[in-house]
């Protein structure tokens, strides 16, 4: 089964009143779903929209509002939420909290959490756009920046009040990334640059075609998203724009194999890891034409030019500067695939391969599911059985932070 990165990390989910704290209740669900431990505090604006009952239904805990603070428990209340919480998530949190949390008010029992908490803080603004523009909700939001409290959004959108701009909550499946992202820094890579390929490069042939292949990205995504479940700083250079990218990845957008190599050759010089997840095209049209080739002048012929191979050249690059530490290549094939991986790992200086069988239909491209071959560079094998694309990405970071903490010269390329 795939990793849960918030299992059983404990959440204080405040909920202020917004007409968005609708959307709170997707978020709490969420949010268990993933195994957190969601605690909710919903201040006495946001009962109006929301009832404590819907948070404690998707959740499965007990959702508090002010009457409690002045209840059996009295005073300990917010200093038990606080002290046990891993993060506080405001969510949405109006211009009003905004402003209470950035002057210390504390006269509700989710102010008071806050002022007690010494967890990270994030908040989720939505509001109307003006009200979100108004010089004083800013200098708030930097006051609270300024001490160390993460702001997502909002997002530019149609708003309540009929109006278009920035002040709509981010989306909760958004949120959830960003709460992942912030509870996952001091995993196994903390620390550590790691830069991921990912999709199948387009060659043009004329203004509205262009040569490519069946990559769709997933296996590139999960291993980036793996990568920051691990805590390390990721740059997802990627030809993709159709799949949701992990947040907290530098995302640098490419489409030719030209590009994609001359972004990869300049990103790894300060990296400590390579995974070359792309499915990079060996060749391209010799000669794009600037204009549609019309089928009225016959079939054309196409020349075709062979493509800078990028693992050789990061080889090479890597044998002057030592960077990148690791290098791992995958290799998509479709008959002999354990001699062509080993061939491939060998000659282009790899520390690992990943070998899949892209002829298999519930393996490799445009499918969830991968089943591979982990090769290393002393002759190391494993035969991993089918499973997810996630799964697979994360036996990947799993193996690339274990061989970073634990050098041996056999894991070494053979040069």
């Amino acid at each position: 089964m795939p990793q849960r990165p918030l299992h059983n990390q404990r959440i204080v989910l405040g909920v202020t009143g917004s007409i968005a704290a609708y959307k709170a209740a997707d978020l709490a669900s969420k949010l268990a779903q993933a195994g957190a431990q969601v605690d909710t505090i919903l201040t006495r604006a946001a009962t109006r929209f929301v009832t404590p009952l819907t948070f404690q239904s998707v959740t499965g805990r007990r959702a508090y509002t002010d009457d409690d603070l002045w209840g059996h428990e009295a005073h300990v209340l917010h200093v038990g939420l606080a002290h046990g919480a891993d993060l506080l998530l405001v969510a949405p949190v109006t211009a009003n909290t905004i402003a209470k949390l950035a002057h210390g008010q504390a006269d509700d029992l989710l102010s008071v959490t806050a002022l007690a908490a010494t967890c990270p803080v994030m908040l989720a603004p939505a509001m109307d756009a003006g009200m979100f523009a108004h010089p004083a909700t800013q200098t708030n939001l930097a006051t609270l920046v300024a001490r160390g409290a993460t702001v997502v959004g909002p997002e530019e959108g149609h708003l309540a009040s009929g109006l278009v701009g920035p002040g709509r909550l981010t989306d909760p499946a958004g949120i959830v990334g960003r709460v992942r992202y912030g509870l996952t820094r001091g995993g196994a890579l903390a620390g550590r640059k790691v830069v991921v390929t990912a999709g199948g490069t387009r060659e043009p042939l004329d203004p509205v075609r262009y040569l490519t292949n069946r990559s769709s990205g997933k296996q590139g995504y999960a291993v980036a998203q793996a990568a920051l479940d691990a805590g390390a700083e990721v740059t997802l250079i990627t030809t993709v724009d159709t799949l949701p990218l992990p947040p907290g990845a530098t995302p640098v957008p490419v489409a030719t194999a030209q590009e994609m190599a001359a972004v990869v050759l300049d990103a790894v010089r300060a990296a400590d890891v390579l995974i070359m997840a792309a499915a990079v095209a060996d060749f391209r049209p010799a000669h794009a034409v600037d204009h549609k080739i019309k089928k009225e002048g016959g079939v054309p012929t196409m020349e075709l030019a062979a493509n800078p191979d990028i693992l050789l050249a990061v080889a090479e690059q890597r044998r002057a500067t030592g960077m990148p530490v690791m290098v791992v290549g995958f290799a998509a094939e479709t008959d002999d695939l354990l001699h062509n991986a080993q061939s491939k790992l060998e000659r282009k200086g790899l520390n690992f391969i990943v070998a899949n069988d892209v002829g298999a239909p519930d393996a490799g491209f445009a499918v969830d599911t991968n089943r591979v071959i982990l090769l290393g560079a002393d002759g190391w094998s494993e035969t991993l059985p089918l499973q997810s694309k996630v799964e697979v990405a994360e036996k990947v970071i799993a193996l690339v932070a274990r061989s970073l903490s634990e050098p041996s010269d056999a894991l070494q390329p053979k040069w």
